[in-house]
């Protein structure tokens, strides 16, 4: 029921925005989200009271079938009297539907019962007890309908008889149930448990068979069994007929049986009275044609022709029980799911069956029993297109199309022969010809009824089917198929392809079957029936490899024996497919079927007519073709021959054209695509008013309602996108059903199956969801910016209901995947929830951008939340973990409320308070779902956390190492290295045992696990701090020593944070796992570097050996870095190759170490040597996979620099391992090998580089070559340009209190001119880094030279030029914001102008020196030289204009007095003496700074100048 109300939430906002009233749609909107806030609320409290309520289910449930009981007891007392009535509403045939319907409901529920309870799971088993009680009542109801109405006194008794016995089988099934999960796996229970349920089931039966026309049909099956006796006799009666009388016996009885058959299917949509005639006449005609065929196998020459016969005889009868086996399910149960297509499978499956006999037994003209057959077949396949509401078949519509197509072209091919072959009387080929043409109709037929199917169901006012968790109609036909084979294999007239066949049937079937639990199981969320299925699978598994056993025997010599083992073998397989099936057909699973509407009905129409045209029109014709191939010179038969032939030929092209043009989603495609069209068209108009500022603004409706409808319009186009993408690949009939009106993609057609389309469409619905990204991101920052945060409150309470979803999840990971990006996004929450604390006080208009976060992540966070909630174990954790991160959710929702609250009033205290104590409750629920991870897996969670304290410390050991090697390392007392020895000794041997611990503890509970982790973390930390104060008391005098020793305590570290996550990779896996492995290789590794510790701490205060030690852990710490080396393991970061370059140089210093080291035997050098080539071996290694790794590099290059690496690493180790022998036993030959030693490390080293170069690429240049620093230059130049230019476009003209209409407004000619400088200068600069390029690709200008001075100087003039115009560019962007502005003169403006100009003029000649005049660049360079000129000299044209304006403007106030005039006047004069002297020093000044450019200038432009 909650997920009717979702989906009834998730209805109302997508029908928000077709709404036009605006006051309805917001209160629809604003109804749906209470409703689903109300949902949400009330679905915890559920929760929590089913928890506390859970065991009394199982209680209930019994009282509740304890009443049904004592009801139905007063029911009979009432029949008894003539006193029962039926209740108003209630028929004979509405009750017998409902009981048949509920009988299979109550047959699942107690199935799921028996499940839980073998399981033991308490939870399950009250919801299953609380189904069946549910379902009985029903049940109860429904029997006391039936009894009610019918007429037959003893009937009504029995029905309700049979009834009282269902309730008390069903109240002793719940009570030992009961007692089943008291005391789990106890034998005796489960055995009483499964005697109980199975006189359940058979009271559930008998109650089935007193509905009215069961019994008749009963008594059918039972007069077909009896009828079957007959074939079993060893000797057949001679026949006392002629051949001919027999064989016309036959055919006359088998047209009798095929149209009984056919009435029976008819029957049972009609009255149960109907059926029981049907069935009644259908065994009497049964009968008949069993003699007739006894009567032809007596005339048989030999005993294998009469065993043939009664061979198909057998299948005849088997058949004839289906069919009214499948007649009597689909009366009890008309709407369940595929009875109908299973009955239309039985009735053509007693068509085929009589075929196979007629062919064997009749001697007709050739051609004659073909065409009788065929007759029988379309006969058969006529019904499948009465009302095709249900699907025939697995094919898509397109595989519909297709089957069309093929089947036609057989049909017309089959056609023509049957024509031809009937004109020249060759009547065997005729007869294949016939009956071709059968089979191609029966496809055809059934093609068109699916597509009729699809096309009625993928009506948009039809209700689509929903997919369930299984399939039970593959449940059901593998099921037959099993069956059927089974029974190919236990006859004994199966010959041995036939048995090779059955079997190839029975491990196809059980198979599929498998593969359908493993992906149930994987889907489910009910751990009960995951158990179910995945044991069912195991052993329908493991009774059909018992079966193959005995089929290879059988297959080897077909004994009677062997055929007795395989009949044995195939008892079990076809119990457990039973057994399997009536689980699979649980309602919990089951899919809904699709409702086909009126409107789909009609659109049906034009697909059923053409197809029942072509059947009957067919029949006509083969029964024509009958007739001539006995009398081919009949003219009048060959023109009706001909008609309908055309009439055929007419039908299926009509019969294509209708399918072509129903093709589902087309109209909606169309109408789509239409209404997104107008949207763009509408957008357009509106963002081109926006752009004018002639937007309307709208008073209808506010900013927050707008805002909050075009977020739920988004959000419901978000998720149309992967249903309407999976539609258009293969999922036609859908697309009606998902289309929406915003979907720009619905661009691919559909009229065809177009493969070829298929990325297309994946590709659109990406961009799609990118796109609807973007917009809700802007969406949501737009709203947060003004306070608005109903979208995000949206966003959260929508994460928190998918945690709630009944489709379970599908995780990809494991739990310790999931717990640590929770335990990430967790922590992020609590950050931001801190954060916003913060800038509630100081910035609260930051808080929007915050909660935005805020939403973001908790989105992640209730993804991976359910993810791991669905991989925990046990279950109560999962469930744990899933509500605590909804009450998360709450708390995120008030936070963001406040934020947005204290957005719009910022000075808001009491709202401030609020916020902060929101986020103080986010932070505390954070902390709870951390808790609730914890609980999940605390072995894991323990390994995380020490693997961050190991990590720690392994840090603090290299901030050690550095104060050691810089001799800052003292001890705090006077204290020797003696006093720590012990310590150290015995605390390593401690973390030995914690190792021991941490390794058994992977394979163990998490409690150990957990504690293992602890106890390994807390002695590293002690060991470490013991092996630090020993280093310190070796004295700052012996750095090299205390290095030794502070190393080997790091690498035990490493390989124990190495131990720790293999540990928690290893976790609750199986002994065979590959992370097993992983682990016991990184325990070995601990072992060896633990042992290393303890030699390291003895030898250090002897100085005779601590040199070799340390050289002998440098060797397997080295060893250790290549394996990780060596490994596919990608790293984190990438670097670049001149890093990998630079770390070859301490290789190289390491090696002249190690060989001096060698030569002299001095045991600091060889301290001295361990140190260093520990560290410069690692560096080397570490960068050389960073940098191969690089996503640039080729997988040549980087196989190549790893191949190196090794072979530099495997050199070096040769080295220190012939050190160490040296010192060992030193001896001058063997000082004399040192330098191969070094030799071979140094051509390795070379490879290194060499391919640490190719990394570069073809592109890689000299950094310090002038003709890089020259395109560098001119690229900056032109970078710097742009930006000036944009900082011109964001200015604009100062007021002008006094302006006239008729002048052009100066101050916007001047910023336009400027802009067009701008724009013109940084054409020139990339002009003339094309320039450039060519002359380096034409070799004039060398890429790296030989002798650069050249070439360099040319460099360098390019090089002036371009900064030249940059400054010059620059210069006049900054005159013409300060003329604009008002801070600066017209001839300040002029000046910059010019020496743009200027600037130009000397950049074009610096690339004219070396190009070529004609080539395109130069062009290219001329013009834009020449535009820079033009937008220079507008420029200075505008501001001499003003500027002499202004001149002419300036009005002079004359003053009249004549003491004031004279001053007046003798101050102009000053100022113009003063204004001539200034103008003197500016012009001496300009020549002074152009001659000393003049020096610097290269030769070329001098002359050039010059």
């Amino acid at each position: 029921n909650f997920e009717r109300i979702y989906k009834m939430v998730a209805s109302a906002k997508a029908a928000v925005p077709t709404v036009t009233d605006q006051a309805a749609a917001m209160q629809l909107s604003q109804c749906a989200k209470n409703l689903a806030t109300s949902l949400a609320e009330l679905r915890t409290a559920s929760q929590k009271a089913h928890e506390a309520c859970g065991p009394m289910e199982i209680d209930s449930a019994l009282n509740t079938v304890q009443t049904l009981k004592s009801e139905l007891q007063d029911a009979k007392m009432a029949a008894v009297d003539g006193q029962l009535k039926p209740l108003p509403g209630e028929t004979l045939e509405k009750c017998a539907q409902d009981l048949g319907s509920t009988s299979k409901a109550v047959g699942s529920s107690m199935a799921q019962l028996l499940t839980c309870a073998a399981q033991g799971n308490e939870h399950y088993t009250g919801v299953a007890a609380r189904e069946t009680a549910q379902a009985l009542k029903t049940l109860a109801q429904a029997a006391r309908g039936v009894a009610a109405s019918t007429t037959d006194p003893v009937a009504a008794h029995a029905m309700l008889d049979s009834a009282r016995d269902v309730m008390e089988g069903s109240a002793m099934l719940i009570q030992e149930a009961k007692q089943a999960l008291a005391a789990p796996g106890d034998a005796d229970s489960q055995q009483r448990l499964a005697q109980v349920a199975k006189a359940v089931s058979h009271s559930l039966n008998n109650c089935v068979n007193c509905l009215p026309g069961q019994k008749d049909v009963d008594v059918a099956l039972k007069s077909i069994g009896e009828s079957s006796k007959k074939l079993l006799v060893d000797l057949l009666p001679p026949s006392s007929k002629s051949f001919q009388e027999a064989q016309s016996e036959l055919n006359q009885a088998a047209a009798d049986l095929n149209q009984s058959a056919g009435e029976v299917v008819h029957a049972t949509r009609g009255q149960s009275g109907e059926l029981a005639a049907a069935s009644g006449k259908f065994s009497d005609d049964f009968d008949e044609f069993l003699d007739a065929g006894i009567e032809m196998a007596g005339q048989a020459q030999t005993k294998e022709d009469q065993i043939q016969v009664i061979g198909n005889l057998k299948s005849i009868s088997m058949a004839s029980s289906k069919l009214l086996l499948a007649a009597k399910s689909l009366s009890v149960d008309p709407g369940a799911p595929n009875a109908k297509n299973l009955l239309a499978a039985a009735a053509r499956a007693v068509t085929e069956s009589i075929n196979q006999l007629i062919t064997l037994c009749t001697q007709q003209a050739p051609g004659q029993k073909e065409c009788d057959n065929a007759l029988r077949e379309l006969e058969t396949v006529k019904g499948m297109l009465d009302n095709p509401n249900e699907p025939v078949s697995d094919l898509s519509y397109f595989d519909c199309i297709e089957g069309v197509m093929e089947n036609s072209k057989a049909l017309g091919e089959s056609m023509a022969g049957i024509s031809q072959n009937a004109k020249t009387g060759d009547l065997l080929v005729f007869g294949e010809c016939v009956g071709v043409a059968s089979k191609a109709l029966c496809g055809l037929t059934e093609a068109a009824a699916q597509a009729a199917y699809l096309v009625g169901i993928s009506d948009p006012n039809s209700q689509a089917g929903q997919q369930g968790l299984v399939d039970p109609i593959q449940f059901a036909r593998a099921n037959q198929a099993i069956q059927m084979a089974c029974q190919n294999l236990v006859d004994p007239a199966s010959s041995p392809s036939q048995v090779l066949s059955a079997a190839t049937i029975v491990a196809k079937h059980t198979s599929a079957l498998c593969n359908a639990c493993r992906i149930a199981s994987s889907k489910t969320a009910n751990p009960v029936a995951k158990r179910h299925f995945v044991q069912s699978a195991k052993e329908v598994a493991n009774s059909t490899a018992n079966l193959v056993k005995t089929i290879k025997a059988l297959d080897g010599d077909f004994s009677e024996e062997n055929r007795n083992k395989c009949r044995i073998a195939t008892a079990p397989l076809i119990e457990a497919v039973e057994n399997l099936t009536a689980f699979a057909s649980n309602p919990e699973f089951v899919s809904i079927p699709a409702q086909i509407s009126t409107e789909g009905s009609r659109a049906q129409e034009p697909i059923l007519v053409s197809a029942k045209t072509m059947l009957e029109s067919s029949s006509l014709l083969i029964k024509t073709a009958r007739s001539l191939a006995i009398n081919p010179k009949d003219p009048p038969t060959w023109s009706v021959l001909a008609g309908h032939s055309h009439t055929v030929s007419d039908s299926i092209k009509s019969l294509i054209t209708s399918i072509r043009d129903k093709a589902p989603g087309q109209r909606e495609c169309d109408y789509s695509i239409d209404g997104i069209n107008r949207c763009i068209r509408d957008i357009e108009q509106a963002s081109l008013a926006a752009v004018s500022q002639s937007l309307a603004t709208r008073d209808d409706i506010s900013v927050e309602a707008l805002q909050e409808q075009l977020t739920s319009v988004v959000q419901e186009i978000g998720h149309l996108i992967d249903p309407i993408a999976t539609a258009a690949r293969g999922e036609a009939a859908q697309l009606g059903h998902k289309f929406c009106f915003l979907q720009p993609f619905l661009l691919q057609r559909l009229g065809v199956k177009a493969s070829h389309t298929h990325d297309a469409i994946t590709e659109a619905a990406q961009l799609m969801k990118e796109a609807v990204d973007d917009i809700m991101v802007t969406l949501n920052e737009a709203a947060s910016e003004v306070g608005m945060v109903g979208g995000m409150v949206d966003s959260i309470t929508e994460a928190m209901s998918k945690l709630d979803e009944s489709t379970p999840a599908d995780p990809k990971g494991t739990f310790v995947d999931y717990q640590t990006t929770v335990v990430k996004y967790s922590k992020a929450i609590a950050i931001t929830a801190q954060e916003m604390m913060t800038k509630s006080v100081t910035n609260p208009e930051e808080l929007g951008g915050l909660a935005s976060q805020m939403t973001n992540d908790y989105g992640h966070l209730a993804l991976q939340g359910r993810m791991a909630a669905a991989t925990a174990e046990p279950e109560e954790i999962g469930f744990q973990i899933k509500s605590r991160v909804q009450e998360l959710g709450h708390g995120c929702i008030f936070l963001v409320q406040k934020a947005g609250a204290l957005q719009i009033c910022p000075t808001d205290s009491y709202t401030k308070r609020e916020l902060i104590e929101c986020a103080r409750a986010v932070t505390e629920k954070v902390s709870l779902v951390l808790s609730a991870l914890q609980a999940g897996n605390k072995g894991t969670q323990a390994c995380i956390t020490a693997a961050s304290a190991v990590s720690g410390i392994i840090a603090d050991l290299d901030t050690t190492i550095m104060f050691a090697t810089a001799g800052t390392l003292n001890a705090e007392n006077n204290e020797s290295f003696a006093d720590h020895r012990e310590n150290i000794l015995k605390t390593a041997k401690a973390l030995v045992e914690d190792t021991k611990l941490l390794v058994s503890g992977a394979a163990s509970s998490q409690d150990k696990l957990a504690q293992a982790a602890q106890s390994s973390a807390n002695t590293i930390t002690q060991l470490a701090e013991v092996v630090k104060l020993g280093a310190a008391s070796l004295g700052s005098d012996d750095p090299e020593t205390q290095v030794v020793l502070i190393n080997a305590i790091k690498d035990v570290a490493k390989a124990l944070s190495d131990l720790i996550g293999a540990t928690k990779g290893a976790a609750s896996k199986p002994a065979d796992d590959p992370s097993m492995y992983q682990l016991k290789g990184a325990a070995k590794v601990m072992v060896t570097n633990v042992t290393s510790l303890l030699k390291t701490v003895k030898a250090v205060e002897d100085e005779a050996t601590r040199g070799t030690r340390a050289l002998e852990a440098t060797i397997e710490y080295i060893k250790q870095e290549l394996t990780v080396f060596q490994s596919n393991e990608v790293p984190e970061k990438t670097s670049s190759p001149e890093e990998s370059i630079r770390m070859t140089k301490g290789i190289t210093m390491a090696t002249a170490k190690a060989v001096a080291a060698g030569n002299s035997c001095r045991q600091e050098d060889v301290i001295a040597t361990a140190n260093l080539s520990r560290k410069a071996v690692a560096d080397m290694l570490t960068a050389c996979k960073q940098a191969s790794y690089h996503q640039e590099v080729s997988q040549e290059v980087r196989e190549r620099a790893l191949r190196f690496g090794t072979e530099c690493t495997l050199g070096y180790l040769e080295l220190l391992e012939h050190v160490l022998l040296i010192l060992q036993k030193p001896t001058p030959e063997l000082k004399h090998q040192l330098a191969a030693f070094s030799k071979r490390v140094a051509n390795a080293v070379t490879e290194l580089i060499q391919s640490a170069e190719a990394m570069k690429g073809t592109e890689w240049v000299d950094p310090e070559d002038p003709t890089v620093i020259a395109e560098t230059e001119l690229l900056g130049a032109a970078a710097s340009i742009e930006a000036a230019a944009k900082k011109l476009e964001q200015l604009k003209p100062r007021a002008k209190p006094k302006q006239a209409d008729e002048t052009l407004d100066f101050e916007e000619q001047i910023l336009e001119a400027a802009k067009s400088i701008a724009a013109a200068t940084s054409a020139l600069v990339k002009s003339a880094s094309a320039a450039q390029r060519e002359l380096v690709a034409q070799g004039k200008v060398g890429a790296i030279p030989a002798n650069a001075a050249d070439d360099g100087q040319w460099s360098q003039g390019l090089i002036s030029a371009a900064r030249m115009v940059a400054a010059a560019t620059s210069n006049l962007c900054e005159a013409a914001n300060a003329s604009v502005q008002g801070h600066a003169s017209e001839e300040k403006l002029i000046s910059s102008a010019k020496q743009v100009a200027a600037s130009t003029a000397q950049l074009l000649v610096a690339c004219k020196v070396k190009a070529d005049h004609d080539s395109e660049a130069m062009r290219r360079l001329q013009a834009a030289g020449n535009a820079v000129k033009r937008a220079s000299d507008n420029l200075v044209r505008a501001a001499q204009k003003a500027a002499f304006g202004k001149a002419e403007d300036d009005d002079v106030v004359v003053k009249t007095k004549f003491v004031g005039g004279i001053a007046q006047i003798i101050a102009a004069q000053e100022e113009m003496l003063k204004k001539e002297r200034e103008l003197e020093e500016a012009r001496k000044k300009l020549a002074q700074i152009r001659q000393q450019q003049y020096k610097f200038l290269p030769t070329e432009l001098r002359e050039d100048e010059g």
